[in-house]
Order: structure tokens, then sequence, then C-alpha cells
């Protein structure tokens, strides 16, 4: 890439360099495309379809396996020797247990935790979704999908439970304001929630026949801006649009556009 290119203030260039560099950390060699299988864990130790060793669940919620050394298993690139315990606070997870297989991959086993229960999520640098991965629709970029709004926010942070991509699951988010979106004269109130480094993220549904059920838009903004730049050419697709792995929580209730958003990322194809 140009130095020229990456100095553009195009914004149709710059949406463009955004969504390759988007396409590029999707199909990293343990990313969401890798994605191959979830395992809730038992009390009773299991032997588990793809992974070595024996895998349980202890009185505290943490993932515990044994192995021995034909399984090749690690923690954090170190052998392990007999047994290992995970834990992880709720919503969260742990990617330090791995494995390599007979050709030689490295296989990651995340370990989560959801809903008070425990899973393994194993990411396989094999898998069909990023093998097979030409990347991911996005519409072209639609300036007028860059929405300057007023923000409310909320004197409080308030605790929210919202659904999850798999069923019988829910998360906990913190919404933190809201703001009115609106289109060719029909409009939404929707909820901010937190999100990493001090932004705020917006999810939610809208209209459209061509994209996954819920996207998500990720917005810089200070605590004292009285004005939010909501560009939905942004939204992205969850970890749950690439594959039946994915636990991401669902929109907060109320949370959908009554109008279509063909701006942003569509609907991705499954590789078979």
């Amino acid at each position: 890439m140009s130095t020229a290119t990456l100095e553009t203030t195009d914004p149709a260039l710059l949406h463009e360099q955004w969504h390759a560099e988007r396409e590029r950390a999707l199909a990293t060699e343990h990313g969401w495309l890798t994605l191959v299988a979830l395992h809730w864990l038992a009390a009773r130790p299991t032997a588990l379809a793809g992974l070595p060793g024996r895998w349980s669940v202890d009185a505290d919620g943490a993932a515990r396996v044994a192995a021995t050394p034909e399984d090749r298993l690690e923690r954090d690139g170190v052998p392990l020797d007999l047994q290992a315990s995970v834990r992880v606070d709720e919503g969260k997870s742990s990617s330090e247990l791995a494995f390599t297989a007979h050709d030689g991959t490295l296989v990651v086993v995340e370990v989560i935790r959801r809903t008070g229960r425990t899973a393994l999520r194993v990411r396989d640098p094999r898998a069909v979704a990023l093998a097979g991965f030409t990347g991911v629709p996005v519409g072209p970029y639609d300036a007028s999908w860059v929405l300057d709004v007023p923000v409310r926010w909320y004197d409080e942070p308030r605790p929210v439970t919202v659904g999850a991509a798999q069923p019988g699951l829910v998360h906990q988010v913190t919404a933190v304001g809201e703001v009115t979106l609106e289109r060719d004269g029909r409009s939404a109130t929707v909820v901010l929630t937190a999100a990493h480094d001090g932004q705020v993220a917006l999810l939610f549904s809208d209209d459209s026949a061509d994209v996954a059920p819920w996207r998500i838009v990720v917005v810089p903004a200070g605590p004292t801006d009285a004005t939010l730049r909501i560009d939905l050419n942004r939204a992205v697709n969850l970890p749950y649009a690439f594959s039946d792995h994915g636990t991401c929580p669902a929109p907060v209730p109320g949370n959908h556009l009554p109008f279509a958003v063909p701006a942003g990322e569509r609907r991705p194809e499954r590789a078979s």
C-alpha cells in the first residue's frame, strides 16, 4: 500500500482501507473464522470430539483437563504435566491452552464462561470458514449514513440483560445512554452500551433483507460529548454471523431501526 493511499482523506478510500484491515483481522491464524466447535463442560471428566485429554468443570466453574504427554497439550507454550485448571470470570475468556495436531497445526482451546456455565471454544486454523474466506460483502460508502446525533447520557450506567446468539444464554451489558436515529421520516430511539477503551457500542437490527439478524457499530465517545458521529458504513457482523459457535450478545430489546440500512457489512456467505 502506498504512502499516498495511507494519507488519503477521501472518505470512500478511507472506508476501503478500513474494511480491508477488518478482513485481515478476521482471517488471522486463530481469529473468528477458525471456530470449529463449542463444548459445554460437565462435572464428570469426558473425552470431547476433536480434543485430546479428558475435560470437566469443577464446583468453582474452572475448566479442568487431564492429559498425557502424547496428547501434546500445552499451556502458554509449556507442555502440560498431567493436568491443568483454567478459571475465567463471567463473560470472559482465556486462550492459554492449546495442542499440536498430528499435522503440526497449533489448535487453541479457548475457555469461556457464559450464563454461569463453562465451555471450550476450539480455534483451528484448518477451519473450512478460514480456508474458503474471500471477504465480507459490504455496501458502498454512503456519506448519508454518517449521522451526527445528539446523545442523552444516563445519570448512572444501567445494567441490562440481553439475549445471545446461543439459545439459553444471556449477557449482562451496561447501558450508558441513547440516541434517536431517523431516516425518511421514520425514527427509533436506541440504547448505547459501554465498549472497550471508553467507546460506546450500538447493537441494532434493521429492515434490510440481506444482512445478519443484528450488527454492531462502535463509536468513539467522551463523557462530556453532546453529539456523537455514528457511521453506519462501519456496521459490522459479530462473530456469530460467521460460525455456529459464537456466543455474541443480542441488541438491547427495542434496538430495532424501522428502516433498511444498506450501509455496512452484509450477511457473510458460509463456506461449506
